[in-house]
Parts: C-alpha cells; structure tokens; sequence
C-alpha cells in the first residue's frame, strides 16, 4: 500500500479531487467546459460523453473515499442505476429489498419489465428470508441500507456471503449513509452506488451520481454504459461535486450529531408515537448497524399520531426546516412521505408497512442543533393546541419492524426522493 493510500479519509478527500494544474500551479482545478478534445492528447480525452478531466478527478477522489478500485460517475443517482440495471439481460431475475428507492422500483417494473427482466422482493431485514437468494439465484441482489423511509438497516456482509454463494452480484445503495459512514465493498458488496446529489455533495445545487467497484468486468461496463447510454454529468456538476466531496466527513458529522439529538428527543417528546434512527437503542436493528456504521447519518423518522392534515400543518409550521423533496443538504429539510414521496401508493398499502399518516422524514442539516430542537417543538406544540387535530400520545404500539415478519414476496414501495 501507497503513503498515499493509507491517508485519513478526510486528507484523501481534500487531496485526491486535485490535478490538471498544467504551467498554472493552481491549487484547485479549473472546470473543463469543452465537448471536445484535441486528437492524440497526453491525457487520452477525446469527447467528454467518454471523458472529462472533471470526471477523471471525482471518480479518483471518490473510488480512493469508496476504498475502490474503480469509480464511474453519472448525471444522476438514477442514471447510475440505470447504468447497472441496463448491463442485464432478459430472463434475469433481480431479488430486491422491498422498500427499495422508489425511481429504482420504477425502473426495474415501468422500464425493464417490458424488456423481459424479473424482479422480486422481500424483505432482507429478516435473515429467513436470505433463502430466496439460494433458491432462486439471482443475477443481481439489490439493496438499500438505511432504506427510505423506513430506516430498515440490511446485514451487507450476512447477504453478500450468501449472494456470493450463487454468484450473484450485490449492488448497495449507500446514500443514505455515504462513504464516511459505511463502505459496502468492505462489506463484500460488488457495487457502491450513491446518488451523489445527496451528502456527497451536501449543497443541493447539482445533481449526481457514482458506482465504485473492484471488479473489472463490472467497471467496464459502468464505463461503457457512461458513454453508449449518454449517463454522464456536466463537468460543473462534477466539479460541484468535487468540491463538496471535500469537507464530507466534517458536514457528516455534524449531520450524525444533530440527527442523534433531536431523535433521543423526540423519543421524549408528548405526540410523537414512535422514532425512527440507526443509532437509537430502540431500532430494530441497533446492534448491526453500530457494527456496520460508523454513526447513525443525519435522516431520522418520527410517526405522530395524527392525521394527515395534522401532519402537513405541522410541517408548515417548521421554519428552519424546509418542505421539500431530496436530502442530505447542510439545510434541514422535511418531507411527508405519504403525500410526497408516496403520494400514489395505496393507504392501505402504506399502512401496512409502516408509513402512517403522521409519518415525517426528517433530513437534518448541520444548524445549530438547539433551533432545529426548538423549530420542531414549536411547530408540534402548535399543532398539540390546535383543535381538532386529535394528537395524542401512543408509546405502546409497536413498530413495523418489531411486528411479525411479513410473508416472503411482497411489493415494493419505495420512495421517490
């Protein structure tokens, strides 16, 4: 192993987004605004569908945070998807978390359905179901740890070992969590996807998305996939991305912090029927995740016991929390996942799961944690004192994940953001 290579991942971070200074000596790079390149240049570019310095610094930079070989980006958390999906086959099965990003569930059922590809889902939070990998041998097991909305945490290294087994290949999506938080290929994944718009980033003010990898196979398609597909990103975008990839580890901690606090809070908190964050004792999955991760990551889920009406008029009332799509920016925002993110998913179906009424996603930025606290006690005691809302403590009823298992194949629900 290089020096460089056994660096700090915050060194890494801030030193492997670097290079193409030319005579210039400059510290940061330039963004490459150019389509096309000059035949037979040193550094190999020709067109910037296949390649930009841009690219070339963010993949190197995020394959070295990855602990990867190889990284590929691409215009969006879900080109990066489709650039995997679009590498199978007809007749191949893809066994699916249920409770998968809802733009790859719609993919996988609007998009490559019609092309002759399987997926099936179950819920991989119960290890009796990690038969179905045996028995049915998939081509690719996709996962999602902490998914969305639910925060369910996957056993990543308990599925790959089985996946593995069968030779199948396991892509996890680490958005959620981020590098600095959990690298799936030390895990055993075959692939780290991210939708790099989230905390890569942190900014909200690009779009992205990355695959890192150490197989070669996988990193050729990526590649091929990058340039016959047309997935790239602009080269601002990259650059953005670049950019914001640098100060991760500090933003990812104070994300981690303040969403620890306010979810330790809301857990004492008079209307809140239950809480939601990998790093609360009270998670089902609490012990796999503090093996897994290094922190819990600044989303965090709390059910009021209201109605939807409630709900919605309790996120109005939040100021310093926004009422918006997406996540993972260092402004906090809020999102109401059944009339949001899964607005066209049946109640009943929804409820079923777990996504009440009261259900609120909370992204958690890295303000200070005392406003954020005193923004959301403002807006829930608002809402306690309004009439008619019919908020009211429920601190005995279970959790989804705590219920019984669901039978093994079920749809999937995933979230649009």
């Amino acid at each position: 192993m290089t020096t460089e290579n056994k660096d700090g991942f915050s060194t890494r971070a801030v030193h492997k987004g670097r290079g193409f200074a030319g005579t210039t000596g400059a510290v940061m790079p330039p963004v490459f605004m150019t389509s096309t390149f000059q035949k037979d240049n040193p550094d190999g570019f020709d067109y910037t569908r296949s390649g930009n310095p841009n690219f070339r610094l963010l993949e190197e930079s995020l394959a070295s945070l990855e602990g990867a070989q190889f990284a590929t980006c691409f215009a969006s958390g879900v080109s990066a998807i489709t650039a995997v999906i679009s590498c199978l086959k007809s007749g191949d099965v893809v066994l699916a978390e249920e409770n998968i990003y809802g733009c790859t569930y719609r993919l996988l059922e609007r998009v490559f359905n019609k092309f002759g590809l399987v997926t099936r889902y179950f819920d991989l939070s119960q290890p009796s179901h990690w038969e179905e990998i045996r028995r049915q041998k998939p081509a690719v097991v996709w996962l999602e740890s902490p998914t969305n909305p639910l925060l369910k945490v996957l056993d990543i290294a308990g599925i790959s070992a089985v996946a593995a087994g069968v030779g199948a290949t396991v892509v996890v999506d680490n958005t959620f969590a981020s590098p600095y938080l959990q690298r799936p290929l030390e895990l055993g994944a075959t692939l780290s996807l991210s939708s790099t718009t989230k905390y890569v980033n942190g900014h909200s003010d690009c779009l992205g998305g990355i695959v890192a990898t150490n197989d070669t196979t996988w990193h050729k398609r990526m590649r091929f996939a990058q340039k016959s597909l047309g997935l790239q990103p602009s080269p601002f975008d990259a650059w953005l991305t670049t950019r914001g990839q640098r100060t991760l580890a500090l933003r990812m901690e104070r994300h981690c912090a303040n969403a620890l606090e306010l979810a330790r809070w809301l857990e004492t908190r008079r209307g809140v029927r239950r809480v939601s964050y990998p790093f609360l004792p009270s998670h089902p999955q609490y012990e796999l995740a503090r093996r897994q991760m290094k922190a819990g990551s600044g989303i965090l889920v709390a059910e009021f016991d209201c109605s939807t009406e409630a709900a919605l008029e309790f996120c109005r009332k939040l100021r310093l929390f926004t009422l918006a799509e997406s996540l993972g920016g260092v402004e906090s925002l809020v999102c109401h996942p059944p009339t949001m993110t899964h607005a066209q998913v049946p109640a009943e179906v929804r409820h079923k799961v777990g996504i009440g009424d009261g259900l609120i996603r909370f992204s958690v930025g890295i303000e200070d944690v005392e406003d954020l606290r005193h923004d959301i006690d403002q807006a829930l005691t608002a809402v306690l004192e309004a009439g008619g809302t019919k908020l009211r403590r429920a601190s005995a009823s279970a959790s989804p994940s705590q219920r019984e298992p669901r039978a093994k194949k079920s749809r999937s629900i995933g979230s649009s953001q």
